[in-house]
């Protein structure tokens, strides 16, 4: 099994910037996939960012060129950095880790963005 735990959520204003953590333990050598996904209240929980274990990324089209994702394989820590916050970033972030074609999410970081 894989336990993830995010952190780094906050208030911020519009324009602002936040860097997301997702640090990984349990079986960590199988996880091979890491995303971050959103969900504001009242939505479905969408893909933001996904990255491989060689490093190839992907980014929903709202997000792309203010979000960057990456991971730290040395650490077991993936990351998410926003930047030019909007308040449609309003929502709970969570980590997604795939390891032997099973996911694993964590508890979920609250990101509220001000106009």
């Amino acid at each position: 099994q894989v336990q993830l735990v995010e952190s780094g959520g906050g208030l911020v204003q519009a324009g602002g910037s936040l860097r997301l953590s997702c640090a990984a333990s349990g079986n960590i050598l199988s996880i091979n996939d890491m995303a971050w996904y959103r969900q504001a209240p009242g939505k479905h929980r969408e893909l933001v960012a996904a990255i491989t274990s060689g490093g190839r990324t992907k980014y929903v089209d709202s997000v792309k060129g203010r979000f960057t994702i990456s991971r730290d394989n040395a650490k077991n820590t993936g990351f998410l950095q926003m930047n030019s916050l909007k308040p449609e970033d309003t929502a709970v972030y969570y980590c997604n880790a795939v390891s032997d074609y099973v996911g694993y999410w964590g508890q979920g970081t609250q990101v509220t963005v001000s106009s």
